[in-house]
Parts: C-alpha cells; structure tokens; sequence
C-alpha cells in the first residue's frame, strides 16, 4: 500500500505573472557573500519556490555598467569602462552559474535595447513636466579640469561625521547626500579640494509625487517595518527635485541635441534596467512563446506581483525615484514588494573591496560546494537587522545541522534499504503503521507552513520549519530503529524504511528553493527519475520496488582546521 497522498497539490489554478527584479551590481569588483545575502540569494529562493508552485516567474537583472564605480576603477587601471565592466560582467555570470542563481535573464545596461528604453522614459517624463532644465551647482576639480560626478567625492557626512561618506551616500548611517553637503571634500581623481561650479542639467521634479507616493504605500502593509518607515520618512520630509544627469561621457546619451557631453545620470537609468530587461527577454530566443509583447503580462496586467530584491542601502530608489517615474510615465506596474534585506557583516565588520574584507564568491567556489553557503546565508539572513558571517559558525552549521540532520539521514536511510531490500524501495505493509503515518502527515502539513513562509519572503523561518521536519524524521527513525528490527521483523523495517524514503522525499522539495544542488541528488537517491523542479510544491510519493541508485555524501564534514585558513584569507 502507498503511504496517503498529500492533502493538496501545491499548484496554482491560475497562474500568477510575479516580476523577480533583483539590484543591478556595479561591474566593477567580484561579487561577495554580502551582495549575495542582501539580494541574489533570497531572490533565487522565492523564484524557485513561486516555480514550484506553478507560477509565472521572470527573474532578471543585469550588471551597472554605468556606473562611476566602473569609471572610477577604469582609470585607476589605465583601461576603457567597458573593459572593467566586461571583466566583471563575465565573472558574475560565472558566479551565479555556479551559486545556482537561477536568473531568466542577466544582462547589461551597455545595450541598445536598455539606452533606447531608457530614453523613452525620460522623454516621455519630459513631454509630460516631470523632467526640466536647471542650473545645478556642483564641484569641479581644478587640477583635472573635470566636474566630479557624486562618487569622485569623498568627505566628512554631515549627519554622524564618518570621514570616508561619498557624495552621494554614507555607508556609515545610510543617509542619502549631495556632494556639496560633504564637509572637506575632496576629489579622489587628484585629492585636491574641488571648486563649486555651475552647470546646466535635467531634474526630475520628485517633489510632484509626495502625495501620490504617501496615498499608494498606505497600504503597504505586508511590506517590512523597517523597509515602511524609510519610505515614509522621506515623504514626510517633503520629496526634493533630483538632477538625472551629469557631466560625464560614460552612460546613456540625453536624446537631444545639443547635450553630447552630458549623459543620463546612472541612478535614474539603472533602475529603468528592470522594465528593459524583461523587454529583451521578450524579444529574445528565451521567451519560447515568440511573442515580443510578452513582456506586458508583467508589467500592464492588473493582477501580475513585481518583487523587488535589494539590499538597504537601495531602499529610496526602489520605494520612492523608481515608483514617481512609474507613476510619471504611466500604465506601468508599480512594486508590490520591496524585500529589501540589511548588511551581512564579516566577523564584526562591514564588507569592505579596498580592506579586501569580504568573502569573494568566484574564491570560494574554488574550494567549498554551493549549497552550505546558500544554507548558511539562509539561516542567519539579515531579513530585520544586520548578520555577521563568521567560519566557526560556518562550520558548526554544516556539520551539527546540515550534515547531521539533513546529509546524513539521506545517506543511512538510502543505504540501510539498499542493503537489506535489493536496492531497491521496500513494499511496505496493507498499512502504514501511526507512527509512520504521523510522520507523513508531519511533511505534507509543512509544506503550507513552509510555503507560507517563502510567500511572505521570511526565508530564516522557513529554512527553520523544514529543518525542524529532517529533525523529526530522524527522531522516527531512532524511534523505529529498523537497523534492529531486520533481524526479528523484516515487514517492520520495511515500514520503517518505506516511510522514511518517502519523507525524504517531501523534505528534499522543502528545501529545493534553499538547496538546489544537494535536493536534486536526495530527490533522485529515493528512486525519482523526474526533475524535482518539475514535481511541485508537494511530497511526490516514492514508488515501492522502485530501483535506488547508490548514494554518496550530500554535504562533506567539514574539519576544524579550515577556520584559520579561511579566516587568514580576510583582509590578506
């Protein structure tokens, strides 16, 4: 007899359009573990688990190859921007490749695709006022003869006087600043003390959308507290007119005359990359329904989710810029949620390129496995406040809990039942005993707590609701001891076995949006020959007699001896 079917499917009778936006990262440095904890990660897990559950997913993003970060670096290397942002833009294709982040599309803002739409939307803005012309006053460096866009500032914030704050933000108390707010600026081009200067440039009249913004993130409330009381701080502030362009030549030409030395300035055209990302996958071969208006089913239809995954220091032009221009262009979807997510810290401090003090990811890939980072960034995500990464703790949750609850009870249980039944899922009895039943019933109810979980983007409480279900079915299976019963009572071990298979099962879709990797190989250790993907959001039942391939170890116990190896590399 086969153990009772889940009590539902899991899959949507309708499925519902959900845009995954994830932050465009600066191509100008290696991605790093707090990049991925802040948006990649938690954006992977919702998509895999809205895939499962039969929605229409597109996930996307791209790198900034605008960005100063990419100028800065460019001349700091005597090479072109796009030679950075090409190095980079490879290495991060790389990464996700091998992180298991598993975008619809990941492309660039250096394509014709992105300058042409970035361009409809501020003509379409200035057609309409919300874009004008003004006198900006900005800081000109004398000894290169150059205006320096915000980042070629450095300064003293003049909100908590960290000496190191941008002109554009403090990463210190997170305030968004002018340049010309800095105390002693000075350029990082030549450190010389820049002048004020004037020059003429667009503005987006922001300060028109305080009322519309406030009216529509009313009732936003499934959004987080902390992502809420941003957003509502700075419309009672009263919202300022912002310049979108700038005195550079690397970027997205202004698309009118007269303006060939200026560009649209990167944190106007960066965020419009969302709505040219999902065009060119449209247009493209991955769209497999050949139609390049597909891309208005995410951003027209009433009843499509867009989520928008960034980390904190985003939150302003995710909550606020990006949605005025929504609302100023017209007939586009504004956020549904913004999951923005704090810092992830490395032992004690914030991650830091010119420190070296991060933990690269293309450097860990070239010694650790994927899935115990994704495991270890899910359970201390910094969902509410910052987290701290550290390798003791690294290596204590790998082997006292992913191993040990999860790694190993694949292991004895696939191999204890190749042994002793022909390798292959033993029959089990007319019925299931309580206990196995009870444990079956434990795994097909996890996956609505579970689900809930991954629904609301609360990703720490549903890691920790399927683990809890691997504990259990360790307990059972000490419980039931079928190591002892093959000796007196063959039809009890296969009880026992039966059941334990088939909750493997079930926990290995728990965990798929978490564990990509090593649920696949759980999942096809237990007899299913189907990707697990495909099966849903649901406990597939194991076939009895179906063949069990031999396993090996899903997760490595990992030796003590690595923390000081590893934690020599930080800032080496």
């Amino acid at each position: 007899m086969s153990p009772p079917e889940p009590s539902h499917s899991g899959r949507v009778e309708t499925p519902r359009a959900i845009l995954v936006a994830v932050a465009w990262p600066y191509a100008n440095s290696p991605l790093h573990a707090g990049q991925i904890a802040g948006a990649y990660l938690p954006a992977d897990i919702f998509t895999r688990y809205q895939r499962m559950r039969g929605q229409r997913v597109l996930m996307v993003s791209g790198s900034d190859s605008h960005g100063t970060p990419v100028t800065v670096r460019a001349e700091q290397e005597g090479v072109t921007p796009k030679e950075i942002f090409e190095r980079f833009h490879r290495s991060f294709l790389d990464t996700f490749e091998r992180f298991g982040i598993s975008f619809d599309l990941f492309t660039s803002t250096d394509t014709e695709n992105h300058v042409a739409v970035a361009q409809d939307i501020f003509l379409r803005l200035l057609e309409q006022d919300f874009l004008y012309e003004a006198e900006q006053e900005l800081l000109f460096d004398p000894a290169v003869g150059r205006f320096l866009p915000d980042r070629y500032v450095e300064g003293t914030c003049p909100r908590c006087g960290y000496e190191g704050a941008r002109g554009d933000q403090c990463d210190n108390c997170q305030s968004t600043l002018d340049a010309l707010e800095l105390i002693d600026p000075r350029s990082r081009l030549s450190d010389a003390t820049p002048e004020r200067r004037w020059s003429s440039h667009f503005f987006l009249r922001l300060s028109a959308f305080t009322e519309r913004l406030a009216e529509w993130m009313e009732p936003r409330g499934h959004w987080r507290p902390a992502v809420r009381n941003f957003t509502f701080g700075w419309l009672r502030e009263g919202l300022r007119d912002r310049a979108i362009t700038r005195d550079i030549l690397w970027g997205v030409p202004i698309p009118l005359e007269g303006y060939e030395q200026k560009r649209i300035y990167v944190w106007f055209e960066a965020v419009i990359g969302y709505l040219s990302a999902t065009k060119e996958w449209a247009a493209s071969e991955l769209n497999e329904s050949g139609d390049a208006n597909a891309w208005e089913r995410w951003w027209r239809d009433p009843e499509a989710r867009a989520f928008y995954f960034i980390g904190k220091d985003n939150v302003p032009f995710h909550t606020v810029i990006w949605p005025a221009m929504l609302m100023g262009y017209g007939g586009l979807n504004l956020p549904y949620d913004v999951p923005a997510n704090q810092y992830l810290t490395m032992s004690g401090a914030k991650a830091s390129s010119s420190r070296n003090w991060a933990l690269w990811m293309p450097d860990y890939l070239s010694r650790h496995d994927p899935d115990p980072l994704r495991y270890m960034l899910t359970a201390t995500m910094p969902e509410t406040s910052d987290s701290d990464f550290t390798w003791v703790e690294f290596v204590r949750r790998n082997n006292d809990e992913l191993l040990a609850r999860w790694g190993n009870l694949v292991n004895r249980v696939v191999t204890f039942a190749r042994r002793h039944f022909d390798d292959r899922v033993p029959q089990p009895p007319a019925a299931l005993s309580p206990e196995s039943e009870a444990l079956l019933t434990r795994v097909d109810e996890a996956f609505g707590t579970v689900g809930d979980a991954f629904e609301a983007v609360q990703l720490r409480r549903a890691l920790t609701a399927a683990m809890a279900v691997a504990q259990e079915a360790n307990r059972y299976l000490d419980d039931r001891a079928p190591w002892a019963a093959i000796r007196t009572d063959r039809a009890h071990a296969a009880d026992t076995l039966f059941t334990a298979l088939n909750a493997i099962s079930g926990i290995a879709s728990l965990l798929a949006p978490v564990l990509p990797f090593t649920s696949a190989e759980a999942w096809r250790f237990v007899g299913h020959e189907a990707e697990i993907q495909a099966a849903g959001w649901r406990r597939t039942p194991v076939a009895p007699g179906a063949a069990l391939p031999e396993p090996r170890p899903l997760i490595r116990k990992l030796d003590e001896s690595i923390i000081a190896d590893e934690e020599a590399r930080i800032g080496g």
